[in-house]
């Protein structure tokens, strides 16, 4: 049981997540991460990653020990910070894969087959006077994947009989049946379809370079399903421009809900307003699971679902 505005609720929610928190807690709203904060003895905090959660703010909460993520990455806490005052934090993987993996399918197919550009071709009836354009097969692709936690391995397992070879690259190798790249340049190199599902982050800002566009090549493609920060966005679309690669498909942008206005006037690129996790069924999983963590602090028992601080 959550006492009554003992949680603080930072940042906006979608209605169906509200409907979720509603139905189990009353929290303290604070819609404005900047503003003023209404109530200085919540315990703890319920937010979502697109809203970033600093020292400034949280010195005025002089009784937190708990915050609630509602998403997987949580790039936006103070992690060090977090640390020194002893509190502690939860997010809500494995709960999304399955969402995040098809949005990236589709993204992949979509980009390969153009089909947008196949609808409009229909819509404006342009069928009739000329053939749509060839496009490009996926069967027999290299697909590189940068970061193999749950997402990139959930996302090679439904790659697979699509008759792709699939080599990855992170921190370290693991017990995969795939070949490992300690290189990002190399696994670049190698692919043909390079797809990022890595945590941001300070290890992974701008990996995604001139030159890693470079070794990826003219027939090679992008899929962002990430973070905004993990690519450097003028390299991407300097390299978009002048063809360095062939296309890429973005879910995600260092500037939300604003991505560079170039990115709108490209051809070769299929942009997605970061839905990756954006189904009913997914965002309610995810609010159940946050205020899941919530019930166990206030309970005195372990997270299910603890971030390591």
């Amino acid at each position: 049981m959550i006492p009554v505005n003992s949680v603080l609720q930072v940042g906006f929610f979608p209605e169906i997540m509200q409907l979720e928190i509603d139905r189990r807690l009353v929290p303290v709203s604070m819609l404005d991460p900047k503003g003023p904060v209404p109530d200085r003895n919540v315990k703890a905090i319920l937010t979502r990653p697109s809203f970033t959660i600093n020292p400034t703010l949280l010195d005025q909460l002089p009784e937190i020990k708990m915050i609630a993520c509602c998403g997987v990455g949580y790039d936006n806490l103070p992690l060090d910070y977090l640390k020194q005052r002893g509190i502690i934090a939860s997010n809500t993987p494995g709960v999304l894969n399955d969402a995040v993996c098809e949005l990236t399918i589709g993204l992949l197919f979509g980009l390969l087959r153009k089909i947008p550009e196949a609808h409009q071709f229909v819509l404006q009836k342009t069928w009739a006077a000329e053939t749509f354009p060839f496009t490009t097969s996926l069967a027999g692709k290299k697909v590189g994947i940068v970061g193999m936690g749950r997402i990139g391995q959930e996302l090679a397992a439904r790659l697979l009989p699509f008759k792709v070879e699939i080599a990855y690259h992170g921190p370290s190798s693991k017990s995969l049946p795939y070949v490992f790249f300690p290189s990002l340049m190399d696994l670049a190199r190698e692919s043909d379809v390079l797809i990022l599902t890595c945590p941001g982050g300070k290890a992974t800002e701008k990996i995604i370079n001139t030159s890693i566009l470079n070794a990826l090549g003219p027939k090679g493609y992008l899929i962002n399903v990430a973070r905004g920060s993990v690519v450097n966005e003028d390299d991407l679309i300097s390299a978009l421009q002048n063809k360095v690669i062939a296309g890429a498909a973005l879910d995600v942008f260092e500037n939300e809900p604003n991505p560079k206005p170039a990115f709108l006037s490209l051809s070769n690129v299929l942009l997605a307003p970061h839905i990756g996790s954006a189904t009913q069924e997914t965002r309610q999983a995810m609010t159940n699971l946050a205020i899941d963590n919530l019930e166990a602090f206030f309970n005195h028992q372990s997270l299910p679902t603890p971030i390591s601080i």
